[in-house]
């Protein structure tokens, strides 16, 4: 298996609103150890729109963006470590 084609296990971390944007929210999953993370953005089309957000996704190693700031990457560490011991990876959120 190359690179390109190894998944990782990410956990949900924190979801947040777009500034820039309206009726954006963005999915933040990171690795266990907080160094690596994995993002969504989802457009809401109406106040109906639901779509369900699991404890865990696996995506391409290529898609793990790096976690630079320290206090970040602890802050990410332990949100992706709680949710672990509280969640199967497809629950629901």
């Amino acid at each position: 298996m190359t690179e390109s084609e190894a998944t990782e296990q990410v956990w949900f971390v924190e979801r947040t609103y777009s500034d820039d944007e309206q009726n954006l929210i963005i999915i933040t999953y990171a690795t266990l150890d907080g160094s690596r993370y994995f993002r969504k953005e989802r457009a809401l089309t109406s106040f109906t729109d639901s779509r369900e957000t699991t404890a865990a996704v696996e995506t391409s190693s290529d898609n793990l963006g790096h976690v630079e700031d320290p206090e970040r990457k602890n802050q990410y560490a332990d949100a992706a470590s709680r949710t672990k011991s509280n969640y199967d990876p497809d629950e629901i959120v």
